[in-house]
């Protein structure tokens, strides 16, 4: 197998390597490590340190080409591995015995080669432990001659993974082994030995962290037999304290050292993303002091599901690894030299940030997300186009190859060590059956299998699911490490059964895809991989995306600035941080809300310099809320739609929950009510969680403890907190820079809204009914007793033509009924003549005798749960359905505010269009009272 201690060849020095954030005279002096096949090794014959990209995450693998321009930019950036283990890889995990077929094996075969090209080292990963027998002889053998057909295709390293699974044993193994630990270390040295000792062999423990660890690290009977039992020459992976850790310390690495007797491998999920479909991150590597690098065997990031959005993750680990690449303990960094330069620039940079102060001389996060924004800008810049378009997959299985009917391949006959850079065969463009019900140890996302229904402990997870995009055909990468890349964009969130492992502990609140309607057009027959012949024959059937009527052009928007991505970062940072920005915003709409009393209608406003100050903070505030939206309006206009579609569904979330809070905060002034339920309300804490926030960003609980992400904090801090269905607006199914704004109405605004009114209640109608004789019938009758006695509670919606919805409403009908009879109706029956009853009367007509008919009130039992009445409606030239939900969630939150405890609005029993309008809006029909009108159909909302 592989010849051990051979001294190797240097590798090539890329010139376009990123800068670092350590002098470069530094790291030119460190001694390089040499290198044969792709493989390096430190002078002294050992195994260089493992850094690079672990595929290990819940949902859609990433494409070929993805991979490709991975391994490109893993040989520019200075890392050095890959581990392939991505979960919907079913022969990974859940059928681990099935070989794989000849089409599948040519697509690890190009992998392998392609990873060797760009001198990156592949490591093939197996999943056993789900159903294994450890003292089966034909299961152990199963196991060698899947790794021998893996061996063939040219791969030279190997990882078995023992994470999430029951640590009970069957009564076989009980028999043989006298621990679940003792079974694994014998299957594992068994292979190891087999495999002929491989230069790298990783083991994944069932506790790969300390959370898991019974009864803790230091006691654990599980830790202390893999340490005394494992054969010295394979690396253990850890993911530290926790399943994604906020920090990982030297002394809990130099802890568990001592234990397993060797250095782990850090399999980090500190960009892992896939236990929440609201939340990426974009937020430098971060809480690992460069002080680990020599006390560790490697570190593998495993990052976002969506490949283009890793670019920041990466980077930053390669910044924090060429940091202190040699081992460079901190007592001998500061010297007179150019690191002590470096030191100082480092220190300054710290002193401007908010975050605590960082103590590592060596690597800044802050001026390695700097480095990396700058060099991503650059991609977005470049035009790169993939279609929507979901590509079908075949269902039919391909006949499997026995190991021993294939000969090697050329690209592996040298016995070198080579560096065999492995990307998943099972890289469908298509999601591809979710059969593995445990989550991977090191995974990401937890999620619920769609396919197969198992029970579990933990409570079940609805689908996570993401828009599903696919690439246009392009030819396939080049040797060229320079050449372009393409594929696929947004991957797709696959949802699977929790397993302690896993990252996801919650169950979703939604549970439908954002492009479900593309997802759609997939069909059902899926098969467990796409090769690249399926692309390219589906990719050849789509156009070019073109921007539809109603967008701007793109590449015509103002151009995407590296404030733009600063500010994309620090909304979608780090599992336990928020940016600095996004803490400022969150920090004033906390302190507007609280304050909101200064402004309250009841206030008599005498505190000027507090009314002053409140007036400009909010003003402050929507200019922050404004800079979001900017951003996503230039992001949607970038050149590379690659990487937009990758980012699309989050900055279209984020900006959608912005422009609501925005809204809100426009509505306080001089709206909200200083009473005394108001005042309750603030002081029980229920516009007050960051508390529950604080505490959960210590890094105390896991990350999905807290779901939402930014776009959460902002939603437990509007009224509505609990409406999850008005803040879940999916995303279009093409990007679109189409904006539009929603705030308070003013007088102005009356023909506008009398205009959509009267123009969406004709719709549908064969014959208008009304003339043009009273214009403003229609207006008076539906919404004119709203816009005059109960202003406060209106919101228009405008696009760049001007008002196109509205959304009206009074907090408590009991009294608006009284001023209408007192005001409004008195002079409606002054305008509009009460029609003769004896003849026929036209709809124009029924509605002119509305006004001067006694209508009859709704009772008591009713309007003490539902006091609110609202009218709501949007023209029909309006095809985002996301406007109406946020048109919707600001009037609710506004009635709320002031005391309401549910909302009620009629709908007539042939309107078809409103009723299903409404209850896709969360309204349901209450069920007929005495009282009710007839005619009327009553639909209501609790609040």
């Amino acid at each position: 197998m592989v010849q051990k201690d051979k001294t190797l060849e240097p590798p090539p020095v890329d010139g376009e390597q990123s800068p670092s954030p350590v002098s470069g005279e530094a790291c030119a002096e460190a001694p390089g490590p040499v290198e044969q096949s792709g493989i390096a090794v430190e002078p002294t014959g050992h195994r260089k340190f493992i850094s690079g990209v672990v595929e290990g995450f819940y949902g859609r693998p990433w494409t070929m080409e993805q991979r490709k321009e991975l391994f490109r930019r893993q040989q520019k950036w200075g890392l050095n591995t890959y581990l392939y283990a991505p979960k919907d890889d079913y022969k990974h995990r859940m059928f681990w015995r099935e070989l794989y077929s000849v089409e599948e094996a040519e697509q690890l075969m190009t992998l392998i080669a392609a990873a060797k090209e760009y001198g990156i080292e592949f490591i093939y990963a197996i999943s056993p432990g789900l159903d294994i027998t450890f003292s089966n002889q034909k299961e152990v053998s199963a196991l060698k001659r899947k790794l021998d057909q893996v061996t063939h295709f040219g791969c030279k390293s190997f990882a078995l993974l023992f994470d999430d699974i029951d640590h009970n044993m069957c009564p076989a193994d009980k028999e043989v082994f006298s621990s679940f630990a003792h079974a694994q270390v014998s299957i594992t040295n068994e292979i190891y030995q087999y495999l002929g000792e491989p230069e790298t062999f990783l083991f994944c423990p069932t506790e790969y962290c300390g959370t898991f660890c019974y009864p803790n690290v230091p006691q654990s009977p599980y830790l202390h037999t893999v340490g005394e039992k494992l054969l010295p020459g394979i690396d253990v992976l850890w993911t530290g304290p926790k399943v994604v850790s906020k920090d990982i310390t030297v002394e809990s690495i130099e802890e568990v050292s001592k234990i397993l007797r060797r250095a782990p491998v850090i399999w980090d999920n500190i960009h892992a993303n896939d236990y929440d479909q609201k939340r990426l991150f974009l937020g430098p590597y971060k809480g690992r002091s460069t002080e680990l690098i020599p006390r560790l065997k490697g570190v593998l990031t495993n990052p976002n599901c969506e490949f283009e959005s890793n670019f920041v993750a990466i980077h930053t680990l390669a910044t924090w690894y060429k940091s202190n690449m040699n081992g460079v303990r901190k007592d001998v960094v500061m010297t007179d030299g150019e690191d002590s330069t470096v030191s100082i620039q480092i220190k300054l940079e710290n002193e401007g940030s908010d975050e605590e102060l960082e103590t590592d001389m060596l690597y800044s996060p802050q001026l390695a997300l700097k480095l990396a924004l700058t060099e991503w800008l650059g991609e977005f810049c470049v035009p790169h186009q993939y279609n929507s378009r979901q590509v079908p997959q075949s269902g039919a299985k391909s006949t499997a190859i026995d190991v021993s009917s294939m000969a090697a391949p050329s690209l592996c006959s040298s016995t070198t060590v080579t560096t065999v850079f492995q990307q998943p065969i099972m890289s469908p463009a298509m999601p591809p059956l979710c059969l593995d019900p445990l989550a991977h140890p090191l995974a990401k996302i937890p999620q619920e299998e769609e396919e197969v229904e198992v029970e579990k402990k933990d409570s079940d997870e609805e689908p996570m699911e993401m828009v599903v995009e696919k690439m246009v055909d392009e030819p396939e990468a080049e040797a060229n490490p320079e050449e372009k890349h393409d594929g696929p964009v947004l991957a797709d969130k696959m949802a699977e059964d929790l397993k302690p492992m896993d990252t996801d502990k919650e169950s979703l609140a939604e549970s439908k895809s954002p492009e479900e309607s593309i997802q759609e057009d997939s069909g059902s027959d899926i098969a467990p991989m796409q090769t690249d012949d399926q692309l390219k024959q589906v990719a050849q059937t789509f156009d070019v995306f073109v921007p539809g009527p109603n967008e701007k052009p793109l590449f015509t928007a103002e151009p995407l600035t590296v404030d733009d991505l600063s500010l994309l970062a620090e909304l979608f940072y780090l599992p336990y941080e928020h940016g600095n920005k996004a803490v400022q915003m969150l920090k004033e709409f906390n302190w507007l809300r609280a304050n909101s009393s200064v402004v309250s209608v009841n206030c008599k406003r005498k505190e000027t310099e507090k009314v002053e100050e409140w007036q400009s903070r909010a003003e402050k505030f929507e200019e922050m809320c404004c800079s979001v939206i900017q951003m996503f309006t230039r992001l949607s206009n970038s050149a590379n739609r690659t990487i937009l579609y990758d980012l699309y569904p989050y900055i279209w979330d984020i900006k959608s929950i912005i422009s609501m809070v925005k809204s809100f905060v426009q509505w306080l002034d001089g709206r909200i009510h200083s009473t005394s339920f108001y005042c309750f309300w603030i002081d029980s804490g229920r516009w007050c969680r960051s508390q529950s926030s604080a505490q959960f960003l210590r890094g105390d609980q896991e990350p999905w403890a807290f779901r939402g992400g930014l776009a959460g904090e902002f939603q437990r801090l509007l009224p509505i907190e609990g409406a999850n269905d008005l803040f879940y607006q999916p995303p279009p199914s093409m990007p679109t820079s189409k904006l539009y704004s929603i705030r308070p109405y003013f007088p102005k605004d009356e023909a506008a809204v009398y205009k959509i009114c009267k123009e969406m209640y004709c719709e549908g109608l064969e014959d208008i009914p009304f003339s043009d004789d009273d214009p403003d019938l229609i207006g008076d009758r539906l919404v004119g007793g709203l816009l005059t006695l109960s202003s406060e509670y209106g919101f228009v919606l405008e696009d760049d033509e001007g008002i196109c919805g509205y959304a009206l409403g009074t907090v408590d009908v009991k009294p608006f009924i009284k001023k209408c009879e007192m005001s409004w109706i008195p002079f409606m029956q002054e305008k509009y003549n009460k029609p003769d009853c004896q003849k026929d009367l036209t709809e124009a007509e029924k509605m002119m005798l509305s006004f001067h008919e006694e209508e009859e009130g709704l009772p008591d039992s009713f309007l003490s749960n539902f006091p609110s009445l609202i009218k709501v409606d949007i023209h029909g030239k309006v095809t985002d359905p996301s406007v109406a939900k946020s048109m919707m969630g600001c009037l609710l939150s506004s009635l709320k505010a002031n005391g309401s405890l549910g909302a009620f609005c009629k709908v007539r029993q042939t309107d078809k269009r409103m009723l299903d309008f409404y209850s896709k809006l969360g309204c349901f029909e209450v069920a007929k009272m005495e009282g009710f009108p007839k005619d009327i159909i009553i639909m209501g909302r609790s609040l």
